[in-house]
């Protein structure tokens, strides 16, 4: 039986489950169509199970609980266990699902067993909604998404590689699956300005060496006040509420960027500062701004994933304007914000903090963390994903989207998916801070509409007409001199 230490970040997660704040990575993938749920079953246990064993490894925790737990094969897996089928109530709508997810994502993974589930749910509209459900401990959200994806394919009609040839290590199309996952994240973050998934630029031990001794990043990690008190602040229930965007068109956003001279990433983030500035003055909050934790991702993402996965990522603190007077004027905080945490050492430190907490006792570990988790009110994510249509079981991918879990006592999960030209936006909350999340997510629009660039309005016919007539009489127009007033 196969048994391997954890790392001391991958124990970090682990320790830091809650029950108002599970540490599960959520994603959700939907289909316009019926999914074949056997063959679905099929690519879950080829490209899932049998090539990354976490998936198929419990968590052993040392005896008397000093020590970093171990990862051991689960004896009694079973596939069946961890795919599930479910239908989805009536009417079969987006709010029927938003509802399921929002039960699902707070059910507690078993520790007896390995750390995952996948629902297949059926009855969305006319096709299938996918919920998949990965413990944080597993990976880190990038990683994850790179998994989701190495299940996908390029083509509707391709098959699974026999089990001759993935004995035989042969170069089956699905088995490069994970490269062009890679692939696949690496280009759509180079095109779509997603900077901070883009990172690093060299390996994270030469990093850790360098950026060690940088006491004034050290420094604002650890000494930074908490937020500030606001509406999405307060103490935290276990029920959770999800709301996500219909569809952005990529070059809508784009066009924005290009005209400001901003990124997709500032675009995005600045709408949605603009749509939580919305929601907090419509609730009496007067605060000029408000700090999200943002993940920078730490793994070359043209590299095949480690069949071991595990978390190569750092946080980075974020100040949102939303006190800004104007949606433009938004954008431009953003911007200069964004440039200043891009090259920041903040996002290697924090791997490293994060590292050493995973090796203290579990009560120490989590009063370390209730020192970081005060800091913010969000955690932000921004994920690119393919920029051109999949497959997965040879039903095309309509959608994607996950949310990352927020920690100790934060609230909040924003999360960003680009995917085949398009934006997604979803929102996790807790329902005593925001019980009405769908209005932050109807102002996201609002707010990038009044960032679009204005376009000159076309004249009509007879409003080029009566102009041309009025430049005609006024050159025509005998030219006189104004006479002084008498007196």
């Amino acid at each position: 039986m196969t048994t391997q230490r954890m790392s001391n970040a991958d124990a970090a997660w682990l320790h830091m489950d809650r029950p108002t704040n599970l540490m599960v990575v959520n994603a959700l993938m939907w289909f316009d169509e019926p999914l074949d749920v056997d063959r679905a079953r099929e690519v879950v246990r080829e490209r899932l199970v049998d090539r990354f064993p976490r998936f198929r490894q419990r968590i052993v925790e040392p005896r008397l609980g000093i020590g970093v737990p171990s990862w051991q094969d689960d004896p009694g897996f079973d596939l069946d266990l961890h795919v599930h089928r479910l239908a989805l109530p009536a009417p079969g709508d987006r709010p029927a699902l938003q509802a399921l997810v929002e039960d699902l994502m707070v059910v507690p993974l078993d520790r007896s067993k390995p750390l995952w589930h996948m629902y297949v749910i059926e009855g969305y509209g006319a096709g299938t909604a996918v919920l998949s459900r990965m413990h944080h401990c597993i990976a880190d959200g990038i990683a994850l998404t790179r998994v989701l994806l190495s299940l996908t394919d390029e083509r509707s009609d391709a098959g699974l590689a026999p089990t001759e040839e993935l004995r035989a290590g042969g170069r089956a199309d699905a088995l490069l699956a994970p490269v062009r996952a890679g692939t696949h994240v690496a280009e759509a973050a180079l095109h779509e300005g997603f900077e901070l998934a883009a990172h690093p630029r060299s390996e994270l031990p030469g990093l850790l060496g360098r950026l060690a001794a940088d006491g004034q990043a050290l420094a604002k990690l650890l000494l930074t006040a908490p937020d500030a008190q606001t509406v999405f602040t307060g103490e935290l229930g276990v029920p959770r509420r999800v709301s996500w965007t219909d569809r952005i068109e990529l070059e809508v956003v784009q066009a924005i960027g290009h005209a400001t001279g901003t990124t997709v990433n500032d675009v995005l983030l600045a709408a949605v500062s603009g749509a939580l500035h919305r929601y907090m003055v419509a609730h009496g909050d007067e605060a000029d701004e408000i700090r999200a934790m943002v993940p920078f991702n730490l793994r070359p993402l043209d590299q095949p994933l480690p069949r071991d996965l595990g978390n190569r990522f750092g946080l980075v603190y974020l100040t949102l304007p939303v006190g800004s007077a104007t949606p433009a004027e938004r954008l431009a905080d953003v911007h200069e914000r964004m440039d200043g945490i891009k090259h920041s050492p903040e996002g290697v430190l924090s791997y490293a903090i994060l590292g050493v907490i995973g090796a203290t006792p579990v009560p120490v570990e989590q009063r370390l963390i209730d020192v970081f988790t005060p800091k913010t009110t969000a955690v932000m994510t921004n994920v690119p994903g393919p920029r051109q249509p999949i497959y997965f079981a040879g039903s095309k991918v309509g959608g994607i989207l996950g949310w990352v879990p927020a920690s100790g006592g934060i609230g909040m999960g924003v999360s960003i998916f680009s995917y085949d030209g398009g934006v997604t936006i979803g929102l996790q909350v807790d329902p005593r801070l925001v019980p009405d999340p769908e209005t932050i997510i109807a102002a996201i629009g609002e707010e990038l509409a009044a960032l679009k660039p204005k376009r000159p309005r076309r004249r009509t016919p007879a409003q080029r007409s009566a102009s041309t007539s009025s430049r005609s009489r006024t050159r025509t127009a005998p030219r006189t001199r104004a006479r002084p007033s008498p007196g």
